[in-house]
């Protein structure tokens, strides 16, 4: 995994180096060089406006009594998967919870997630109320706690992170569905940790949080199967491959297929290269690399910004990240037409309603989007 060049936002924080941890497997942050001068590519003024008028919208909606966020601004539901996105959105910005313009709303943010976990005893971190599809708040949360550890904390919040961590995996781990010896043991998840069913939505959340875990160092918890020791995350894996339909793309769960799906067959290209499961063009080889390559063109087809299944924000989360990881021609395609379509559609106050789900969904997933060239989450990284 290498490092990727970053056109720093002038003013911001150093970011680090997040794939140099995942190399090492170690969870001290590594220190980027200082920021250049000049927007990165393909962004403007216009869109860095843009930009900072969605993040403080966020800024002014955060609950002022807990440092959470509902899904539409102060009012509403699901906090542990709101507060997770808008305070990752501002990480996007450059900001961490000790440095940046947005460092005060990204601490109360993670510290409100942090109790969300230490008040239940499981490993569960999810928000209280209207959170009964709990495997979402506790996919998403582990993401950004893992984003908050690979950076600069105290180490009393190191302490505190990977606690949450260590536990929070091993019940991902424990709640992983099982497909059977032939289908390697293969294994997904669904809306709650009891439930030992599987769906792609929840499948993607958990196996992009295990991955941003295992970056920073957190170990992730094997299980035995026919005297193997198999990790959730090639359990994970396989269950995507297992989803993929003949026409390249990945349905909707194992046990009732139903087509392939737009969103989640591109939020399986964005799992499949975090786990090092890549295409020819990325260095990859064999069936594998032919299985991803089919999965980008059933994406490519179907993904496209100018069509929408009713989940458009949701889809170009992961196709954004997706096309930047490839790179090339891709990224220099896709992105402004991602950046045109998402500066048409920003309300006055600054906000994106996204698919319906609320505008702290909309405006969150839209500012990461925009600002994927700035390279400062670890899901960034390449």
């Amino acid at each position: 995994m290498s490092a990727i060049h970053r056109g720093n936002r002038p003013g911001a924080p150093a970011p680090t180096c997040l794939a140099l941890l995942a190399c090492l497997a170690a969870a001290l942050p590594a220190r980027a060089a200082a920021p250049s001068p000049a927007l990165p590519e393909m962004m403007d003024e216009k869109t860095v406006k843009a930009i900072d008028r969605g993040l403080e919208y966020l800024k002014n909606t955060q609950r002022q009594a807990d440092g959470s966020w509902l899904n539409s601004g102060g009012y509403g539901y699901y906090p542990s998967v709101m507060t997770s996105l808008a305070a990752m959105a501002m990480m996007a910005n450059g900001s961490t919870a000790e440095t940046g313009p947005y460092a005060r709303q990204i601490t109360r943010g993670m510290n409100y997630v942090l109790r969300c976990a230490e008040n239940q005893d499981d490993g569960l971190i999810a928000g209280p109320g209207a959170e009964y599809r709990s495997m979402y708040g506790h996919g998403f949360s582990m993401l950004f706690l893992a984003q908050c550890y690979g950076m600069e904390v105290s180490k009393d919040y190191e302490t505190r992170i990977k606690k949450v961590l260590d536990k929070a995996v091993l019940l991902t781990a424990k709640a992983q569905s099982n497909l059977g010896k032939g289908s390697n043991y293969a294994g997904g998840w669904y809306y709650t940790p009891s439930s030992g069913s599987d769906e792609g939505s929840v499948t993607v959340t958990q196996l992009q949080a295990l991955r941003a875990c295992r970056n920073v160092g957190i170990k992730i918890p094997t299980l035995k199967f026919d005297g193997k020791d198999l990790s959730p995350i090639e359990r994970a894996v396989a269950y995507l491959k297992h989803c993929q339909e003949p026409d390249g793309g990945i349905c909707y769960s194992a046990s009732s297929r139903g087509g392939s799906r737009p969103a989640i067959s591109a939020a399986g290209i964005a799992c499949f290269y975090a786990a090092g499961v890549y295409d020819r063009a990325s260095g990859g080889g064999g069936k594998e690399a032919e299985m991803v390559e089919r999965l980008v063109a059933y994406c490519k087809s179907h993904a496209k910004v100018d069509q929408s299944d009713g989940h458009w924000f949701y889809t170009h989360f992961y196709m954004a990240q997706a096309m930047y990881h490839r790179g090339g021609a891709d990224w220099k395609s896709y992105y402004p037409q991602i950046r045109n379509k998402l500066l048409s559609m920003q309300s006055i106050d600054g906000s994106w309603n996204g698919d319906g789900v609320g505008t702290t969904y909309g405006t969150a997933l839209a500012c990461i989007i925009l600002q994927l060239p700035y390279g400062y989450l670890p899901i960034c990284q390449k």
